[in-house]
């Protein structure tokens, strides 16, 4: 009795990991090996943030794991494909855990199909940062600042497209 019910656990455990080698080939595999993302100290990040040319800037602030975050990718998604042509430069800073970049953001972009520019934001002293991008911050995400050489506005919400694109309006009319 005992050694038949060690078979037909036996069994049972084959047909599971069977079925579950299936399900695995079965899954699309994505690309990535095209993708990188670079990853900054606030030091090295903060010369992208103040830049002083004939550009604007759409920097947005966002994480993987924050759900309005990805809400609005496609909206700046959208300015960057829509307004590059007019100086527009959008960069994504993720604010993702470092330890995930491989196994999280990195294919979160591929199967997204983000196209702007990402790069990661990995330095421990939030408290500084925080405040030196803006002393209004309270590190909440999604954050966005729009920049020229001239003007600069941070928002500390979610912005859907039709906002976006009027927000930066303002700034191609300077």
């Amino acid at each position: 009795m005992k050694l038949k019910s060690i078979f037909l656990c036996l069994i049972f455990l084959g047909l599971v990991s069977c079925k579950k080698g299936a399900v695995e080939k079965g899954k699309t595999k994505i690309d990535t090996s095209h993708i990188t993302v670079k990853s900054y100290s606030y030091n090295e990040l903060k010369p992208l943030l103040e830049k002083k040319n004939d550009s604007i800037y759409v920097i947005n602030f966002w994480a993987t794991w924050c759900a309005p975050c990805v809400k609005e990718l496609p909206a700046f998604e959208k300015l960057n494909k829509e307004y590059a042509s007019k100086n527009v430069s959008v960069l994504l800073v993720s604010l993702d855990f470092p330890k995930q970049v491989e196994k999280k953001l990195i294919p979160f972009i591929a199967r997204k199909n983000v196209r702007s520019k990402v790069v990661l934001l990995d330095d421990i002293n939030e408290d500084v940062w925080i405040k030196a991008i803006d002393s209004s911050w309270s590190g909440a995400i999604p954050a966005t600042i729009i920049y020229n050489k001239e003007s600069r506005k941070f928002y500390e919400k979610t912005l859907d497209y039709e906002t976006l694109e009027k927000e930066l309006q303002t700034f191609l009319k300077q």
